[in-house]
């Protein structure tokens, strides 16, 4: 679907939507490239021309890329090689698409969730302690003050 029109890209937009919508524990992610993943591995996503790419096991992989002549995905001139380019009467064909996709999502299930790479929040006792902290330094110094202005009379 390379090229497509905003049509088209509408299209595959609305199929992809199905698609994750019909897949239990799986949602659409991403506002600009609408995106699948679970603990932390994407799987799937479409492309700003509307084609579809899904990351599958390499025997799948392998299996798919042969039964529908397509080729692996490649994005920002890197060949992601566990995505295949699904070609878009497949997309546009959810029976014969939904095997593959279960099997993305089965795949990415087998793999050890990503550690993240957000900052860890700060627990409770951390903000209580630095509260504490806050609160004895006023005091001290409200104390400083008060030993000030008695020394001056």
């Amino acid at each position: 679907m390379t090229g497509s029109t905003d049509g088209t890209y509408a299209a595959s937009l609305a199929r992809f939507e199905a698609l994750v919508a019909s897949t239990p524990g799986v949602e659409r992610k991403g506002a600009t490239m609408p995106y699948t993943s679970l603990h932390g591995h994407m799987f799937s996503f479409l492309t700003k021309e509307g084609t579809l790419a899904l990351r599958l096991p390499a025997g799948t992989r392998e299996a798919f890329l042969t039964k529908y002549k397509t080729r692996l995905c490649e994005q920002h001139g890197h060949v992601m090689v566990e995505y295949v380019v699904v070609p878009s009467a497949i997309l546009a064909r959810p029976a014969a698409l939904r095997p593959y996709f279960e099997a993305s999502v089965a795949y990415v299930r087998s793999l050890p969730p990503k550690a993240t790479t957000r900052p860890a929040k700060k627990t409770a006792a951390k903000k209580t302690a630095a509260k504490k902290t806050a609160a004895k330094k006023t005091a001290a110094k409200k104390t400083a003050a008060k030993k000030t202005t008695a020394k001056k009379r």
